[in-house]
């Protein structure tokens, strides 16, 4: 059942934030990011490996949509704070994400090379159906090179993000084994 509410959730997020772009209003992605992260947190004990993971795709998003609005590889509906950086809609989607790792794509925490596929392909799947679906993100012509930019930055990202997840994970599993035989001595 945390698989599907986890993916649900994050489905949710997606349709409210570029729902809310498509409208022109950077702030539904925000809130229902802060209202998924806070739900997500509240179930969980692992509170270090999530806060690790959404810094690390805040800042990863900020590289990838940031660097493709930049270029002008990409223009995004509701650019909020500016037309040159990632969108405050976009990043909220990648911090959502990255909460994704610990239930619903946990199992690419130790099969990177599919979490380098899946984010090679799936990152640009999902900015198309925004693109086209939505219209909140155009593609400058050759539109490839924004996705081939999508593509290398979400195979890059995906793994990292997956990676991250597994060792924090296993980092607080142990902590609690090792706090407890500190105490049986």
């Amino acid at each position: 059942m945390k698989f599907w509410a986890c993916l649900i959730g994050y489905q949710m997020v997606w349709f409210c934030a570029v729902i809310g772009a498509e409208h022109g209003l950077p702030w539904p992605g925000l809130m229902s990011m802060l209202i998924y992260a806070s739900i997500q947190l509240g179930l969980t004990r692992n509170f270090k490996t999530h806060f690790s993971l959404m810094a690390a795709a805040i800042v990863m998003g900020c590289l990838v949509d940031g660097g493709l609005a930049y270029s002008g590889l990409a223009h995004y509906r509701a650019p909020w704070p500016s037309a040159s950086f990632a969108p405050l809609w976009i990043v909220s989607l990648w911090a959502t994400f990255s909460l994704t790792f610990t239930i619903s794509l946990a199992y690419l925490q130790k099969r990177l090379w599919v979490a380098v596929l899946f984010g090679a392909i799936g990152g640009p799947v999902a900015y198309m159906s925004a693109s086209r679906g939505f219209h909140v993100v155009t593609f400058s012509d050759p539109s490839w090179h924004g996705l081939f930019w999508l593509g290398t930055g979400w195979a890059i990202a995906t793994p990292i993000l997956a990676w991250i997840a597994g060792r924090s994970s296993l980092a607080e599993a142990a902590t609690p084994v090792a706090h407890l035989q500190g105490h049986a001595s």
